[in-house]
Protein backbone atom coordinates (compact mmCIF):
# COMPACT_ATOMS: atom_id res chain seq x y z
CA UNK A 1 0.00 0.00 0.00
CA UNK A 2 1.61 3.31 -1.03
CA UNK A 3 2.42 5.38 1.68
CA UNK A 4 -0.18 8.52 0.64
CA UNK A 5 -3.19 5.88 0.61
CA UNK A 6 -1.95 4.80 4.58
CA UNK A 7 -2.00 8.34 5.32
CA UNK A 8 -5.62 9.78 3.07
CA UNK A 9 -7.00 6.35 5.23
CA UNK A 10 -6.14 7.35 8.08
CA UNK A 11 -7.11 10.78 7.89
CA UNK A 12 -10.22 9.60 6.86
CA UNK A 13 -10.49 7.47 9.75
CA UNK A 14 -9.57 10.11 12.33
CA UNK A 15 -12.53 12.16 10.93
CA UNK A 16 -14.87 9.03 11.24
CA UNK A 17 -13.56 9.31 14.81
CA UNK A 18 -14.30 13.11 15.26
CA UNK A 19 -17.25 12.96 13.65
CA UNK A 20 -18.47 9.59 15.85
CA UNK A 21 -17.55 10.74 19.11
CA UNK A 22 -19.16 14.59 18.54
CA UNK A 23 -22.23 12.81 19.10
CA UNK A 24 -21.41 12.79 22.80
CA UNK A 25 -20.42 16.31 22.67
CA UNK A 26 -23.81 17.37 21.57
CA UNK A 27 -25.63 15.11 24.21
CA UNK A 28 -23.76 16.62 26.87
CA UNK A 29 -24.51 19.95 25.15
CA UNK A 30 -27.97 20.07 25.78
CA UNK A 31 -27.37 19.38 29.65
CA UNK A 32 -26.93 23.40 29.48
CA UNK A 33 -28.02 25.03 26.01
CA UNK A 34 -30.70 24.90 23.70
CA UNK A 35 -30.55 22.69 20.24
CA UNK A 36 -30.25 25.95 18.28
CA UNK A 37 -28.32 27.90 21.05
CA UNK A 38 -25.83 25.01 20.51
CA UNK A 39 -25.85 24.91 16.89
CA UNK A 40 -25.55 28.67 16.08
CA UNK A 41 -22.05 29.05 18.42
CA UNK A 42 -21.03 25.35 16.99
CA UNK A 43 -21.45 26.60 13.27
CA UNK A 44 -19.97 30.07 13.89
CA UNK A 45 -17.10 28.62 15.71
CA UNK A 46 -16.70 25.97 12.71
CA UNK A 47 -16.37 29.04 10.04
CA UNK A 48 -14.10 30.57 11.95
CA UNK A 49 -11.58 28.11 12.61
CA UNK A 50 -11.81 27.58 8.35
CA UNK A 51 -10.71 30.74 8.13
CA UNK A 52 -7.24 30.19 9.28
CA UNK A 53 -7.22 26.77 7.42
CA UNK A 54 -8.22 28.19 3.95
CA UNK A 55 -5.70 30.17 4.23
CA UNK A 56 -2.90 27.62 4.63
CA UNK A 57 -4.69 25.40 2.28
CA UNK A 58 -4.19 28.32 -0.41
CA UNK A 59 -0.76 29.21 0.72
CA UNK A 60 1.85 29.39 -2.21
CA UNK A 61 -1.02 28.96 -4.87
CA UNK A 62 -1.18 31.98 -7.28
CA UNK A 63 -3.43 34.79 -6.48
CA UNK A 64 -6.35 34.67 -8.90
CA UNK A 65 -9.23 37.40 -9.50
CA UNK A 66 -12.35 35.25 -8.85
CA UNK A 67 -15.05 35.65 -11.88
CA UNK A 68 -18.01 37.15 -11.00
CA UNK A 69 -19.75 33.48 -11.82
CA UNK A 70 -17.72 31.79 -9.55
CA UNK A 71 -18.41 34.46 -6.94
CA UNK A 72 -22.52 34.10 -7.15
CA UNK A 73 -22.29 30.06 -7.08
CA UNK A 74 -19.98 30.22 -3.80
CA UNK A 75 -22.61 32.69 -2.66
CA UNK A 76 -25.60 30.79 -3.84
CA UNK A 77 -24.01 27.74 -2.67
CA UNK A 78 -23.13 28.47 0.98
CA UNK A 79 -26.81 29.64 1.11
CA UNK A 80 -28.32 26.63 0.01
CA UNK A 81 -25.76 23.98 2.08
CA UNK A 82 -25.63 26.78 5.39
CA UNK A 83 -29.90 25.80 5.14
CA UNK A 84 -29.74 22.43 4.57
CA UNK A 85 -27.15 21.64 7.21
CA UNK A 86 -29.01 24.10 9.71
CA UNK A 87 -32.14 22.16 9.21
CA UNK A 88 -30.23 18.79 9.01
CA UNK A 89 -28.14 19.61 12.44
CA UNK A 90 -31.33 21.27 14.39
CA UNK A 91 -33.75 17.75 13.86
CA UNK A 92 -30.48 15.72 14.78
CA UNK A 93 -29.72 18.06 17.79
CA UNK A 94 -33.32 18.07 18.94
CA UNK A 95 -33.34 14.34 18.20
CA UNK A 96 -30.34 13.26 20.76
CA UNK A 97 -32.63 14.74 23.46
CA UNK A 98 -34.93 11.71 23.12
CA UNK A 99 -32.90 8.80 21.49
CA UNK A 100 -29.12 7.79 22.72
CA UNK A 101 -26.27 8.58 21.08
CA UNK A 102 -25.36 5.26 19.13
CA UNK A 103 -28.97 5.00 18.01
CA UNK A 104 -28.50 8.45 16.39
CA UNK A 105 -25.27 7.80 14.92
CA UNK A 106 -26.52 5.07 12.94
CA UNK A 107 -29.93 6.34 11.65
CA UNK A 108 -27.56 9.45 10.49
CA UNK A 109 -25.50 7.00 8.34
CA UNK A 110 -29.03 5.88 6.55
CA UNK A 111 -27.71 8.63 4.86
CA UNK A 112 -25.86 6.63 2.76
CA UNK A 113 -28.84 5.00 1.31
CA UNK A 114 -30.64 8.36 1.30
CA UNK A 115 -28.46 9.56 -1.57
CA UNK A 116 -28.33 7.38 -4.28
CA UNK A 117 -32.14 7.39 -4.05
CA UNK A 118 -32.36 10.88 -4.30
CA UNK A 119 -29.85 10.72 -7.08
CA UNK A 120 -32.53 8.48 -8.92
CA UNK A 121 -34.69 12.33 -9.90
CA UNK A 122 -31.39 13.82 -11.29
CA UNK A 123 -31.21 10.93 -13.45
CA UNK A 124 -28.17 8.86 -11.54
CA UNK A 125 -28.72 5.36 -11.49
CA UNK A 126 -28.60 2.71 -8.13
CA UNK A 127 -26.47 0.04 -8.70
CA UNK A 128 -28.46 -3.36 -7.50
CA UNK A 129 -26.09 -3.50 -4.47
CA UNK A 130 -27.53 -0.26 -3.14
CA UNK A 131 -31.31 -1.69 -3.63
CA UNK A 132 -30.03 -5.06 -1.47
CA UNK A 133 -28.45 -1.99 0.75
CA UNK A 134 -31.82 -0.28 0.72
CA UNK A 135 -33.84 -3.23 2.33
CA UNK A 136 -31.63 -4.61 4.34
CA UNK A 137 -31.51 -0.89 5.96
CA UNK A 138 -35.12 -0.76 6.55
CA UNK A 139 -34.81 -4.07 8.39
CA UNK A 140 -32.07 -2.33 10.16
CA UNK A 141 -34.25 0.67 11.07
CA UNK A 142 -36.98 -1.57 12.21
CA UNK A 143 -34.58 -3.77 15.09
CA UNK A 144 -33.11 -0.10 15.86
CA UNK A 145 -36.34 2.41 16.16
CA UNK A 146 -39.23 0.10 17.01
CA UNK A 147 -40.57 -0.04 20.03
CA UNK A 148 -42.47 -3.46 21.28
CA UNK A 149 -45.56 -1.15 20.96
CA UNK A 150 -44.74 -0.99 17.13
CA UNK A 151 -44.43 3.05 17.32
CA UNK A 152 -41.09 4.98 16.64
CA UNK A 153 -39.72 7.01 18.97
CA UNK A 154 -39.32 10.53 18.65
CA UNK A 155 -36.16 11.02 18.73
CA UNK A 156 -35.29 8.32 16.37
CA UNK A 157 -37.96 9.91 13.97
CA UNK A 158 -36.18 13.05 13.93
CA UNK A 159 -32.51 12.20 13.05
CA UNK A 160 -34.16 10.08 10.36
CA UNK A 161 -35.75 13.14 8.74
CA UNK A 162 -32.27 14.66 10.03
CA UNK A 163 -30.97 11.81 7.34
CA UNK A 164 -32.83 13.05 4.67
CA UNK A 165 -31.91 16.79 4.84
CA UNK A 166 -28.20 15.38 5.31
CA UNK A 167 -28.64 13.59 1.95
CA UNK A 168 -30.09 17.13 0.75
CA UNK A 169 -26.77 18.73 1.64
CA UNK A 170 -24.41 16.62 0.44
CA UNK A 171 -26.52 16.55 -3.11
CA UNK A 172 -26.19 20.22 -2.93
CA UNK A 173 -22.33 20.20 -1.74
CA UNK A 174 -21.74 17.58 -4.69
CA UNK A 175 -23.08 20.11 -7.52
CA UNK A 176 -21.35 23.52 -6.11
CA UNK A 177 -17.96 21.99 -5.51
CA UNK A 178 -17.90 21.49 -9.35
CA UNK A 179 -17.52 25.37 -9.69
CA UNK A 180 -16.15 26.47 -6.56
CA UNK A 181 -13.51 25.72 -3.77
CA UNK A 182 -15.18 23.13 -1.53
CA UNK A 183 -13.60 24.39 2.22
CA UNK A 184 -14.36 28.12 1.12
CA UNK A 185 -18.14 26.80 0.34
CA UNK A 186 -17.70 24.64 3.77
CA UNK A 187 -16.82 28.30 5.86
CA UNK A 188 -19.36 30.14 3.86
CA UNK A 189 -22.31 27.62 4.66
CA UNK A 190 -21.41 27.25 9.18
CA UNK A 191 -22.08 31.12 8.74
CA UNK A 192 -25.15 31.40 7.54
CA UNK A 193 -26.20 27.73 9.53
CA UNK A 194 -24.97 29.53 12.70
CA UNK A 195 -26.83 33.28 11.84
CA UNK A 196 -30.22 31.32 10.76
CA UNK A 197 -29.89 28.81 14.44
CA UNK A 198 -29.11 32.38 16.01
CA UNK A 199 -32.60 33.67 14.96
CA UNK A 200 -34.76 30.90 17.20
CA UNK A 201 -32.55 30.36 19.56
CA UNK A 202 -32.87 34.33 20.41
CA UNK A 203 -36.69 33.86 20.25
CA UNK A 204 -37.43 30.60 21.94
CA UNK A 205 -34.25 29.73 24.24
CA UNK A 206 -33.00 32.89 25.44
CA UNK A 207 -29.31 32.01 25.82
CA UNK A 208 -27.20 33.33 28.65
CA UNK A 209 -23.51 33.78 28.96
CA UNK A 210 -23.09 31.84 32.12
CA UNK A 211 -24.53 28.80 30.45
CA UNK A 212 -23.21 29.06 27.29
CA UNK A 213 -19.41 29.70 29.03
CA UNK A 214 -20.65 26.01 31.40
CA UNK A 215 -20.92 24.37 27.95
CA UNK A 216 -17.75 25.37 26.81
CA UNK A 217 -15.74 21.93 26.36
CA UNK A 218 -18.49 20.42 24.14
CA UNK A 219 -19.53 23.62 22.12
CA UNK A 220 -15.32 23.98 21.22
CA UNK A 221 -15.38 19.96 20.16
CA UNK A 222 -17.97 20.37 18.29
CA UNK A 223 -16.78 23.54 16.79
CA UNK A 224 -13.42 23.26 16.27
CA UNK A 225 -13.37 19.57 15.61
CA UNK A 226 -16.59 18.58 14.26
CA UNK A 227 -16.95 21.18 11.83
CA UNK A 228 -13.75 22.82 11.25
CA UNK A 229 -11.19 19.87 11.81
CA UNK A 230 -12.95 17.25 10.64
CA UNK A 231 -14.42 18.73 7.42
CA UNK A 232 -10.61 19.87 6.29
CA UNK A 233 -9.39 16.29 7.21
CA UNK A 234 -12.22 15.11 5.06
CA UNK A 235 -10.97 17.64 2.07
CA UNK A 236 -7.57 16.65 2.33
CA UNK A 237 -7.59 12.46 3.23
CA UNK A 238 -10.24 12.09 -0.32
CA UNK A 239 -7.25 13.66 -2.57
CA UNK A 240 -6.00 10.81 -4.12
CA UNK A 241 -8.61 8.04 -2.56
CA UNK A 242 -10.94 5.74 -3.84
CA UNK A 243 -14.36 7.76 -3.31
CA UNK A 244 -15.98 4.73 -2.21
CA UNK A 245 -13.08 3.30 0.35
CA UNK A 246 -13.44 6.57 1.43
CA UNK A 247 -17.20 6.64 1.99
CA UNK A 248 -16.29 3.32 3.95
CA UNK A 249 -14.16 5.00 6.14
CA UNK A 250 -16.31 7.94 7.02
CA UNK A 251 -19.24 5.96 7.16
CA UNK A 252 -17.63 3.65 10.69
CA UNK A 253 -18.31 7.49 12.80
CA UNK A 254 -21.92 5.41 13.45
CA UNK A 255 -19.82 2.83 15.66
CA UNK A 256 -17.76 5.27 16.99
CA UNK A 257 -20.62 6.96 18.34
CA UNK A 258 -22.16 3.60 19.32
CA UNK A 259 -19.04 3.25 21.44
CA UNK A 260 -18.45 6.70 22.44
CA UNK A 261 -21.71 6.47 23.96
CA UNK A 262 -21.14 3.29 25.50
CA UNK A 263 -17.75 4.27 27.29
CA UNK A 264 -18.18 8.31 28.02
CA UNK A 265 -21.95 8.35 28.36
CA UNK A 266 -22.53 4.86 29.97
CA UNK A 267 -25.45 4.59 27.40
CA UNK A 268 -25.64 0.41 26.25
CA UNK A 269 -28.11 -0.65 23.46
CA UNK A 270 -30.66 -3.76 23.74
CA UNK A 271 -30.04 -7.33 21.88
CA UNK A 272 -32.64 -5.84 19.40
CA UNK A 273 -30.89 -2.47 18.49
CA UNK A 274 -27.36 -4.44 18.30
CA UNK A 275 -29.25 -6.23 15.72
CA UNK A 276 -29.94 -3.06 14.04
CA UNK A 277 -27.00 -1.72 13.97
CA UNK A 278 -25.06 -4.46 12.83
CA UNK A 279 -27.82 -4.84 9.50
CA UNK A 280 -27.38 -0.85 9.15
CA UNK A 281 -23.62 -1.30 8.73
CA UNK A 282 -24.04 -4.03 6.88
CA UNK A 283 -26.18 -1.89 4.15
CA UNK A 284 -23.99 0.68 4.41
CA UNK A 285 -21.33 -1.31 3.02
CA UNK A 286 -23.64 -2.67 0.46
CA UNK A 287 -24.18 0.39 -0.57
CA UNK A 288 -20.55 0.70 -1.36
CA UNK A 289 -20.20 -1.46 -3.39
CA UNK A 290 -19.31 -0.94 -7.22
CA UNK A 291 -20.79 -3.11 -9.64
CA UNK A 292 -18.93 -5.19 -12.24
CA UNK A 293 -17.70 -2.59 -15.12
CA UNK A 294 -16.13 -5.14 -17.04
CA UNK A 295 -19.40 -7.62 -17.15
CA UNK A 296 -21.19 -4.51 -18.49
CA UNK A 297 -19.11 -4.25 -20.87
CA UNK A 298 -18.87 -7.38 -21.92
CA UNK A 299 -22.54 -7.69 -22.45
CA UNK A 300 -22.89 -4.17 -24.20
CA UNK A 301 -19.81 -5.59 -26.54
CA UNK A 302 -22.44 -8.90 -27.20
CA UNK A 303 -25.23 -6.62 -27.65
CA UNK A 304 -23.39 -4.68 -30.12
CA UNK A 305 -22.37 -8.00 -32.22
CA UNK A 306 -25.90 -9.01 -31.97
Amino acid sequence: MKKQQIRSSFLLLLTAVIWGSAFVAQSVGMDYVGPFTFNAVRSLIGGIVLIPCIYFLNRGKEKEKIQKSKRKNLVFGGICCGIALMAGSSLQQIGIMYTSVGKAGFITAFYIIIVPLLGLFLGKKCTKFVWIGVIIALIGLYFLCMTGSFSVGRGDFLVFLCAIMFSIHILIIDHFTKFVDGVKMSCFQFFICGIICLIPAIFLEHPQISLLLAAWKPLLYSGVLSCGVGYTLQIVGQKGMNPTVASLILSLESVTSVIAGFFILHQSLSQRELIGCVLMFIAIILAQLPENKKKDEEEMEWENIA
